[in-house]
């Protein structure tokens, strides 16, 4: 009889967690997924997915996770609602407090996932999916033939606006500074792109429009010069931020907060993994998400073998 409460506990309902949800189930595993808020992650927030397989005319954020969702209960998986105040790893056993309950399981997955970095500036949340978004890979398509905004100015930014000029007919790069901080072979691919136009020194103050994203405000922050520029929508590229905040110094993570992983998507810590945008990787997508929750709970799942067999 193992001395915990599950054989594995998922922290997170993201895309990564709930396929590790899956694999768990079928292989009969004793588990649970625990998500703070609801299930999906970042998904819920995608009004139209087109990249994600087997689904040639896209399919809405929401109806990909709820899809994920029904399939990791179809095998068994528990779902639960709550919040991990701390993880306290062991021998062969870990603890997992929440606030109203510590719960023991023989494996850990975290997929806690990450979220892209904010502005803050009025209309940045209200237009999210209705042409406010994060991520040039997922929604670069939905703008061809259009004229879009690009804010920042490091390598995600200059790399996203390359990859966006395959679809819109102008990218307005928006950067605070004189200078790019991004590798010197994207600024010049940027500088000598045709359909980049660079605004220098300038920041976004508001997002406007009706329905949809419409135009930004810009502002000039040497002279304060404010202008209206019509887009039709605004990409936000000045970086993600793990969360990860409440492990504390429990596993190895790198300078921004990312736990280190094996290709195993095993951690520091045996019987601990991390799958999703939580880790360190060069590609935070849907596709990539599922792969790291097939391989985590894969992993889990021998892990677990071999420490039944003592």
């Amino acid at each position: 009889m193992a001395n915990w409460d599950y054989d594995l506990l998922i922290i997170g309902g993201g895309p990564a967690g709930l396929t590790a949800g899956i694999y768990a189930g079928r292989a009969r595993l004793c588990a649970v997924l625990v998500e703070k808020l609801i299930h999906g992650g970042q998904m819920m927030t995608t009004d139209l997915v087109e990249n994600y397989p087997g689904f040639p005319d896209g399919i809405t954020g929401p109806e990909l996770s709820d899809r994920m969702r029904q399939q990791a209960e179809r095998f068994g998986l528990k779902i639960e609602t709550g919040e991990v105040l701390r993880l306290e790893p062991g021998e062969g056993v870990h603890r997992v407090v929440f606030e109203d309950r510590t719960v023991t399981a023989g494996a850990v997955i975290i997929a806690s996932g990450a979220r892209y970095k904010r502005v803050g500036i009025p209309g940045e949340e209200e237009f999210i999916g209705r042409g406010v978004s994060f991520c040039a890979t997922c929604d670069g398509a939905l703008y061809r033939d259009q004229e879009i905004a690009m804010v920042g100015g490091g390598d995600t930014a200059l790399t996203e606006s390359i990859f966006l000029s395959r679809f819109a007919s102008k990218i307005h790069l928006i950067h605070r500074r004189d200078e790019f901080r991004g590798a010197r072979y994207l600024q010049e691919q940027v500088l000598n792109h045709d359909k980049i136009q660079v605004h220098w020194n300038s920041v976004v103050e508001q997002i406007t429009g009706s329905q949809f994203v419409e135009a930004v405000i810009l502002k000039d922050v040497k002279t304060g010069a404010k202008s209206s520029l019509p887009v039709a929508g605004v990409f936000i590229a000045i970086g993600i931020t793990p969360n990860t905040a409440w492990l504390g110094d429990v596993l190895k993570k790198n300078e921004w907060g990312f736990i280190f992983t094996d290709q195993e998507m095993t951690t520091s810590i045996p019987g601990i993994f991390a799958a999703g945008d939580v880790r360190v990787k060069s590609l935070w997508q849907i596709a990539t998400a599922v792969g790291d929750g097939a391989t985590a709970a894969f992993a889990a799942e021998k892990y677990l073998e071999k420490v039944r067999e003592g």
